[in-house]
């Protein structure tokens, strides 16, 4: 279950998104800073997630924000086990 995540490209410079879906989830992963371009809250990578067929507000997944990138897909891979695990 990987799910591969694409960098999002937008017309606003220096904002870090990243995003990924499988089995009716969506994820994004995003880097925040205290200061500086782009988004701001605590420094690191903030992983999200919400079901793709409804039009509800993304939820932070524990642990957010991580120091890498890689800890934040690993975490999204984890949230998606659990989920279609969780649906089973």
């Amino acid at each position: 279950m990987t799910m591969e995540f694409t960098r999002v490209i937008s017309p606003v410079e220096d904002m870090e998104i990243w995003s990924a879906s499988s089995d009716g989830f969506s994820f994004v992963i995003s880097y925040e800073s205290r200061s500086g371009p782009g988004l701001h809250g605590h420094t690191g990578f903030v992983a999200s997630w919400r079901p793709i067929d409804q039009n509800r507000s993304a939820i932070k997944i524990g642990g957010s924000p991580f120091k890498t990138l890689a800890e934040a897909e690993e975490a999204c891979e984890a949230m998606l086990g659990y989920l279609t695990n969780k649906l089973e």
